[in-house]
């Protein structure tokens, strides 16, 4: 494509995307006067009839991106269309829908306004289905950015919506989609001025991209959870559980496993178990050929092999394994950079950890999630209640399931979790809220509030008639400038500090921007006291960029004169 092409087809998308806002701003207007009847009309119309089409809207989506496997596609699209709408289907957001009398406070409903809605490529149909029944639940439209590799599908999936959503009584514009998918086309729409909020559901970047688009926010990061396997675990469920969720349309979701923690009393007897149900553990000369093909400079997984069997991936890295194996495992000694298995790999693909008890998986289990994976989700396998509370104290991830598959059990597939597709990391994560995303986040509670304890007498009795005195300031001491200069210098000589000058940076004599950074290589810039070049292109986790800032390791080659 000429560049020439792609300005073209840019302005067209940005000018699609005024069309749609345009619209939807109309119909949000119209939305809001709906009644709480009119909603849950239109919404149970729409989920009827995208559970009627569970099945093909999986197999479009398989056919066109490449990505896992029809069957649980299937499972995934009934998820959003029977299980998230029974969770909803209740719900009041319309008027009234809480009166707590003790305190004299009613609680009225009122829509976000229009939702722009990024959907991904690895969940498309799903994704696009629970987007939709929760912005109307919660009477806001919808404009759907889809994935463009997977626009065919998630358009089909909203026109099949739209149409159901008309028919009960929903206004034209409600929901809408973009054709004319392009990076910039979805940047506008994010910023557009009738635009009220973003549910992003993607990559770093495109989070990153919705938390700076001027507009409140709810974006998913990436998950990499891992899942610990302490020795009271029933280890054959602990594995079926393991090996359930990982192999789930192919390890696609964010929440599945992508490492397991095992302790070293039973490493053997999982290791067994693992192999029976179908998993190769690869020796370190093919971990090495697996994470060549697996993952990026970039450190993150290559996309040619996002969501393909473990089969295929092992015939990629030339490792000849048995037919019927359904996930690789790769022992791995460490966390980070050097070991590039240890990231989220969105296949079924998991890296190994042998720890001697459950405080040395404890932190284990912290370096994962703080490689690309904070606040997200990860799981134990337990009968040990007392680590189980451990765990729930002190790891950094906001959904942390006991004795289940992360995949299904954080979306609340097989928890008591609220059921959804997108997952808050909270300030672990750099995310507005640390809850599964439901109709209630695309509400604004206006609340009146009947007095109820007199402003003028109240504790009148109580209150001082007179200040207390400030008890005497002390004496200043003077201390000539010389005085304080030797103090100074006495305090550094005893704590053999060195005051070194920053040297200047110019155009001429920094390196070029690095492409991604993580927490760990903050640290090691810390450790071997060096900067680390950025520019706006440049990928950084939030708990990367959180340290960075304060360490002042980064030098932003953008700004530099």
């Amino acid at each position: 494509m000429t560049d020439a092409t792609a300005s073209d087809r840019d302005l067209s998308s940005i000018e699609e995307v005024n069309r749609l806002a345009r619209r939807a701003a109309e119909a949000q207007l119209r939305l809001t006067e709906f009644t709480q009847e009119q909603i849950d009309t239109i919404v149970d119309r729409m989920a009827t009839v995208a559970a009627g089409q569970a099945k093909p809207l999986a197999a479009l989506a398989v056919e066109e991106t490449g990505y896992g496997v029809v069957a649980d596609k299937v499972q995934k699209n009934l998820f959003a269309a029977k299980k998230v709408y029974d969770f909803i289907r209740p719900m009041k957001t319309v008027g009234v829908i809480r009166q707590l009398d003790d305190k004299r406070v009613v609680e009225i409903a009122e829509p976000f306004g229009v939702v722009a809605a990024v959907v991904p490529s690895t969940n498309p149909t799903s994704t696009t289905i629970y987007k939709i029944l929760i912005a109307i639940k919660a009477r806001c439209a919808i404009i759907l950015s889809p994935h463009p590799a997977a626009v065919k599908c998630i358009t089909r999936t909203a026109e099949l919506m739209e149409h159901a959503a008309r028919d009960a009584g929903a206004p034209e514009g409600a929901i809408s989609w973009m054709s004319t998918v392009t990076l910039e086309g979805t940047q506008a729409l994010m910023r557009h001025r009738d635009v009220a909020v973003i549910l992003a559901t993607g990559g770093m970047g495109l989070v990153r991209a919705a938390y700076s688009a001027g507009k409140p926010a709810y974006g998913v990061g990436p998950g990499n959870a891992p899942a610990y396997i302490e020795r009271s675990a029933n280890i054959s469920k602990a594995v079926q559980d393991i090996v359930t969720g990982k192999t789930f349309d192919n390890g696609v979701l964010c929440s599945s496993e992508n490492s397991v923690v095992v302790d070293k009393i039973i490493a053997e007897n999982v290791r067994q178990e693992f192999e029976s149900k179908g998993g190769y553990f690869t020796s370190a000369t093919e971990g090495k050929a697996l994470e060549n093909i697996l993952v990026t400079s970039q450190r993150l997984p290559n996309p040619k092999l996002v969501g393909r069997p473990a089969t295929e991936i092992a015939e990629k890295a030339g490792i000849s394994i048995p037919s019927n194996t359904r996930v690789l495992l790769a022992p791995l000694q460490g966390v980070g950079r050097d070991y590039p298995l240890s990231i989220e790999k969105l296949c079924p693909v998991l890296s190994f950890y042998v720890v001697n008890d459950w405080r040395v998986a404890c932190e284990r289990c912290k370096e994962i999630l703080g490689y690309g994976g904070m606040g997200h989700t990860m799981s134990i396998h337990s009968q040990n209640e007392t680590v189980i509370k451990q765990f729930g104290l002190k790891k950094p991830a906001f959904r942390i399931v006991v004795n289940t598959p992360t995949a299904h059990g954080s979306i609340g597939l097989t928890t008591g979790l609220d059921p959804s597709m997108t997952l808050g990391c909270g300030g672990y994560g750099g995310n507005i809220t640390s809850d599964n995303i439901s109709p209630r986040h695309l509400l604004n509670i206006k609340r009146l509030a009947y007095e109820i304890t007199s402003a003028i007498h109240s504790h009148a009795a109580e209150l001082p008639r007179e200040l207390p005195e400030a008890p005497p300031r002390p004496a200043a001491v003077k201390l000539k400038t010389r005085t304080i200069a030797d103090r100074v210098d006495a305090f550094l000589s005893n704590r053999k500090l060195e005051v070194t000058v920053q040297p200047k940076v110019s155009k001429t004599n920094f390196t070029q921007p690095v492409e991604f950074v993580c927490e760990e290589d903050v640290r090691r810039a810390l450790r071997e006291e060096r900067s680390i070049f950025i520019n706006e292109r440049t990928i950084v986790t939030p708990a990367a960029r959180d340290l960075g800032t304060e360490r002042q390791v980064f030098i932003d080659t953008d700004a530099v004169p």
